[in-house]
């Protein structure tokens, strides 16, 4: 069972940033592709953005210039950077190792004014 653990989640204004993380305990992360997803209540879960062990990165076009995602493999976490933030940014976070199949618990953002 993999185990990750996202954190960062919280109340931000419309404009405002967020840092996501995932944290991953007892396999090492970086040599997976990890990916961000979110889920809004009502709606399909959607991709937010991947990267792979090489550092390949792709981006939804909803979130393509004001989010950044990244690696500290001295940690074993990937991070979602969240700027300009807008409500349709609400939603539940989540991080996913495909190869391993496996979630983590997803974190709360909330973006109102």
């Amino acid at each position: 069972q993999v185990q990750l653990v996202e954190s960062g989640g919280g109340l931000a204004q419309p404009g405002g940033s967020l840092r996501l993380s995932c944290a991953a305990s007892g396999f090492t992360l970086r040599v997976y592709l990890v990916r961000w997803y979110r889920q809004a209540p009502g709606k399909e879960r959607d991709l937010v953005a991947s990267i792979s062990s090489g550092n390949m990165i792709n981006y939804a076009d909803s979130v393509k210039g004001r989010f950044t995602i990244s690696r500290d493999n001295g940690k074993n976490t990937v991070y979602l950077q969240m700027n300009s933030l807008k409500p349709e940014d609400t939603a539940k976070y989540y991080c996913n190792v495909p190869l391993r199949g496996d979630w983590g618990q997803g974190t709360q953002v909330t973006v109102s004014s």
